[in-house]
Parts: C-alpha cells; structure tokens; sequence
C-alpha cells in the first residue's frame, strides 16, 4: 500500500486546506515570482457565507459577487498589498506574499491573534498549514492599526525556498 502524505490530504481530513486542494481552487493564485509589489494569496477553498474581504479591499480586487457563498478571487493588477483584507479575514485565510523581498528572502504578511506579540527584529518560528515548523523568519513589523480591528498583522522575511509553504508562526511563550 503506498504511503499518503499528510499534505495531499484534503480539508476535511486534516483541518487545513491542502496543496491540491489549493492549487484546483480558483481562488489560489501566487503572486509572480518577478512581481515587484506584495500580493495578496487568498487559501479559502470552501463555499461559505462570506465577504468580508471583498468589502475590506479599496482597490476592488478581490471579488466575490452577489452570491456571497462564491469563493474569492483576487486580481493580482488591482492590488496594492493594503493587507485590509488579510485583516479582515474571518477565517485566517488571506497572505500578503512577495518572493523576492531582498536577494534569497521571501516576505509574508499574516493575521495572528495571540499573546505575547515578537518585536520588530525578532526571529520567529514560521510554520505551514498544519502547524508544522518549516524554517525561521526575521519580523520585519508588527503591525496593530485600529483599522484592523484587533487584528495583528505580522510582517516576516525567511528563506524564499520556502514561499508557498509559509503561513504563520508558532505562538510565542509566556515569559
């Protein structure tokens, strides 16, 4: 019998959207690896009721229509990497993505809602969709704007060998 990778496995298996899961969706789209500007990457593979990033997004890049179970679309010419809509996310599933932020590092901007918040500088623990350790990151900004409504929005660096797998950080310990 082969072995399954835990990585192939769909959402409902795992409790993270998979790869090819991700790649059949047609909300997936990351930006070119020669795109000078962040991006936003949208992972929200399931057809729930659900706009608040399209409402978010000044630039009316993300779309969504009038039937708000339609999964998101992002229109990589219209975005200017705000990161409202990273924000605004119920769901956690928006990234702000850039491949080539300096020579050989990559730069992700993700929503994250735990205590205590790494300081600028810092070196952090970056992990995949499952909660896996992938490699480390240097945090570039944290930023918490009243615009996001309690949302932190963490701003990384890290190795752009791994640009598609990078999502989050481990939750730093109490001191």
């Amino acid at each position: 019998m082969k072995d399954v990778d835990i990585y192939d496995q769909p959402l409902k298996v795992t409790g993270a959207v998979s790869m090819v899961e991700l790649h059949n969706s047609p909300c997936y789209t990351l930006p070119p690896t020669d795109r000078r500007a962040l991006a936003a990457v949208i992972e929200c593979v399931e057809e729930i009721p659900c706009n608040p990033c399209e409402t978010a997004c000044p630039t009316g890049a993300i779309t969504i229509g009038k039937d708000i179970t339609t999964i998101p679309v992002v229109d990589l010419a219209k975005c200017t990497g705000c990161s409202l809509c990273v924000a605004a996310c119920p769901g956690m599933a928006i990234y702000l993505k850039k491949y080539e932020f300096v020579e050989n590092e990559a730069y992700i901007a993700f929503p994250f809602e735990y205590l205590p918040l790494p300081k600028d500088g810092d070196t952090v623990r970056l992990v995949d969709r499952l909660g896996n350790y992938v490699c480390d990151g240097t945090v570039l900004r944290v930023v918490q704007a009243k615009r996001n409504d309690r949302t932190t929005v963490m701003h990384v660096s890290y190795p752009n060998e791994y640009y598609e797998r990078v999502v989050s950080m481990e939750r730093l310990s109490k001191a």
